[in-house]
């Protein structure tokens, strides 16, 4: 697996590297400490998943993930950072990105980039816990039958965004994998979304 790691704090770039080379599996094909090094890297390189600070000099990583993600819209991008802002969370899940983790969980570094990789989205408790209120705000209230969607979709719905990855989900639901992968499929086709980070906003901004 190829990563690139962007974080303007050149000691936390060598050891963030240090600490994925320690898995066999995780290569770092090259570092960058700005938003704009991240986009040349990315159109280079194209890696598997990019590891990115969000407060950077004069490019943000949101605003480089942006512009990423509008080229590359299947890009994978994980940001570690130091910062729980809601208005961080918020514009984080709305461009797409794939996680948004805390730095003091160094630990939690390997098994997020391996569930990126797989598909999953990954999101620390401190986030996952802070969803509901940031998206609150802008919330309305959807009538699920007018999209479709039947009770056990969405029972999934919920699911997904308490952050539950397809085995999860599956145990819980007494379903195999690729029964909930095809439920997943057919929701974000009847909701017209992307992925599961979208699906997971919709339900959010769409509380009762």
């Amino acid at each position: 697996m190829n990563i690139i790691i962007v974080d303007d704090d050149k000691l936390v770039s060598s050891s963030l590297k240090t600490i994925i080379e320690s898995n066999e599996n995780f290569n770092v094909l090259a570092t960058a400490d700005c938003g704009e090094d991240a986009i040349a890297l990315y159109d280079i390189h194209h890696p598997d998943i990019l590891l990115m600070d969000i407060r950077m000099g004069e490019m943000s990583g949101l605003e480089a993930a942006e512009k990423i993600l509008k080229a590359y819209p299947k890009a994978k991008i994980l940001f570690l950072t130091t910062f729980a802002d809601d208005e961080y969370i918020i514009k984080a899940l709305k461009i797409g990105a794939k996680g948004y983790l805390l730095k003091q969980h160094y630990n939690s570094i390997i098994p997020a980039l391996s569930s990126v990789y797989s598909g999953q989205n990954v999101f620390g408790e401190e986030i996952t816990s802070k969803l509901p209120s940031v998206m609150s705000n802008n919330h309305k209230k959807c009538n699920y039958s007018d999209h479709g969607i039947l009770d056990k979709e969405y029972e999934i719905i919920t699911l997904v965004s308490k952050g539950l990855s397809n085995k999860e989900i599956a145990k819980e639901l007494f379903l195999s994998e690729g029964t909930v992968r095809n439920y997943i499929s057919i929701i974000l086709e009847k909701l017209k979304l992307r992925d599961r980070t979208q699906l997971a906003i919709f339900y959010f901004n769409h509380l009762a």
